[in-house]
């Protein structure tokens, strides 16, 4: 059974290199910030709707 323990103990192996390939950054600075750039303004978009929804729903409350 001693191939056994062989075949499980590459695939534990293989199974840490493809997880530390993938954790690692595979993208340049500039794209990067680009990315981070666009996450940003997807943000500000949504809080300036729920900031809109806030002031929409104060205004109808005061009517």
């Amino acid at each position: 059974m001693a191939r056994g323990n062989q075949r499980d103990k590459a695939r534990e192996a293989n199974l840490k290199k493809l997880a530390a390939q993938k954790s690692g950054n595979t993208k340049s600075g500039s794209e990067m910030a680009r990315e981070k750039e666009a996450v940003a303004q997807k943000m500000r978009e949504k809080q300036a709707a729920a900031d809109a929804k806030r002031a929409a729903e104060a205004a109808a409350a005061k009517k």
